[in-house]
C-alpha cells in the first residue's frame, strides 16, 4: 500500500509540474483528488489492512494528500498570476509610442463654395458684412421697397416668429438684402459689401427648393456707377467661379428693390449654349438676380439718388455648387450622408 502511496505522488507531481492552463488543472484535480480520483481510491483501501498498519498508512495517505493540496494550490497561484501577466502586457501602453492624430471634420461643400464666392469679390475690394437671421419686416421688406401691401411679398413665403405683442413684424429674413439697408444706414459711399448668410422660406422641400438654404447678397454704391460697372464685376466673377470661356447674360427681370432689374445667366457648360436637358433647351443656366438699386432704397437710408447710384446681385450658394460640381438634388447638401459629403475634402 505505501509502495502504491509513493508511486501515486510521484505520477501526480510529474504530470502537475507539465500543465500550462487553468482547465487542465482542474481536470488534474479531479483525477487525483475528486471523490473518483486515484488518491480516494486508495484510501477506501485502508480498511482492509491489518489494524496495526492502519494508522501508518493513513498517515501516509493523509500527508499525500495535503501535499497535492498545497502543490495544487501552488499551480494554480503560478498558473493565475501568469494570465494576469499576459493580460496586462496585452493592455500596455508604450508611451514612447507617437499619440495616434485627432481625426479632424472638413468644411461643408456649401462653406467652402460660400468661401469661394467671398474670396473672388474681395479680390475685386468687396467686404464683407453680416447680419442678424431673425430680422424685423421693415428692413427685411418696407426699407426694400416692398411695403406691407405691395402683391411682390406673394412670392417671400415668409416665416413670421415671436410673440402677440407685435405680431407681423418679426420674421427669418427670406433673403439677406435687408443688409443693403443696414449697411448703407451705417456708411456713407463708397459702399462695396457682399453679406453671406442663411435664409428662411416657408415652401416645400424638393430637388430645387429648401427651406433653409444661403444666399450672398452683394452691393456697391458710388458716384456714377452703372449697369455696365454691374456686368463687368459680375462677368468677372463668372470667370474666377466657372472658368474664363464662360459667357454672361443680362435679361430684363422684376425684383422690387432694383431698377431696372436683371437675371443674370451663363451659357451651359454642358452644351456650351446648344440646348440640352440641363439648360432645358435654352442654352443658358440663370444664376442670380441683379439690378440698380431703386432710388427710394437709397433715400431711405439718406444717399441723395441724384449723386449716388449703386448696384446689388443676389445668389444661392447651393445653386452654384450644383452647377460646379453636377449635383441635381438640393437636398442631397443638408441630408447628412457622409458618402456625399466626404467627397469635398
Amino acid at each position: 500500500m505505501i509502495d502504491r502511496l509513493e508511486a501515486l505522488k510521484a505520477r501526480a507531481l510529474e504530470e502537475l509540474a507539465q500543465i500550462g492552463d487553468v482547465p487542465d488543472l482542474e481536470s488534474w484535480r479531479v483525477r487525483y483528488l475528486g471523490k473518483r480520483g486515484a488518491l480516494t481510491q486508495v484510501l477506501r483501501g485502508v480498511g482492509t489492512l491489518a489494524p496495526t498498519d492502519r494508522p501508518v498508512v493513513g498517515q501516509i495517505a493523509n500527508e499525500l494528500k495535503a501535499t497535492l493540496e498545497r502543490e495544487l494550490a501552488d499551480k494554480r497561484a503560478g498558473l493565475e498570476a501568469a494570465a494576469r501577466a499576459q493580460e496586462i502586457e496585452r493592455e500596455r501602453v508604450d508611451v514612447t509610442l507617437p499619440g495616434r492624430p485627432i481625426a479632424l471634420g472638413q468644411k461643408h461643400v456649401v462653406t467652402q463654395v460660400v468661401d469661394e464666392i467671398a474670396d473672388i469679390f474681395r479680390g475685386m475690394g468687396f467686404q464683407i458684412a453680416v447680419g442678424p437671421e431673425v430680422e424685423w419686416d421693415y428692413y427685411n421688406f418696407e426699407a426694400l421697397n416692398i411695403p406691407k401691401d405691395h402683391p411682390a411679398r406673394d412670392r417671400w413665403d415668409t416665416l413670421y416668429v415671436g410673440g402677440q405683442s407685435r405680431p407681423g413684424e418679426v420674421l427669418l429674413r427670406t433673403h439677406t438684402s435687408p443688409n443693403q439697408v443696414r449697411v448703407m444706414e451705417k456708411t456713407r459711399p463708397p459702399v462695396r459689401v457682399i453679406v453671406p448668410g442663411k435664409c428662411y422660406r416657408y415652401e416645400a422641400v424638393d430637388a430645387t427648393h429648401e427651406w433653409m438654404f444661403y444666399q450672398v447678397e452683394g452691393l456697391a454704391v458710388d458716384e456714377s456707377l452703372t449697369m455696365a460697372d454691374m456686368k463687368g464685376t459680375l462677368t468677372a466673377f463668372v470667370h474666377r467661379m466657372f472658368g474664363p470661356e464662360r459667357r454672361l447674360r443680362l435679361r430684363c427681370d422684376y425684383f422690387p428693390f432694383v431698377e431696372p432689374g436683371a437675371e443674370v445667366a451663363i451659357d451651359c457648360h454642358v452644351c456650351h449654349g446648344a440646348g440640352c436637358t440641363l439648360c432645358k433647351q435654352t442654352g443658358w443656366i440663370e444664376i442670380m438676380g441683379a439690378g440698380m438699386v431703386h432710388p427710394k432704397v437709397l433715400e431711405g437710408v439718406g444717399y441723395d439718388p441724384s449723386v449716388y447710384s449703386g448696384f446689388a446681385f443676389g445668389m444661392g450658394p447651393e445653386r452654384i455648387a450644383m452647377l460646379k460640381y453636377g449635383i441635381d438634388d438640393i437636398r442631397l447638401f443638408y441630408g447628412n450622408d457622409l458618402r456625399f459629403l466626404r467627397q469635398w475634402k
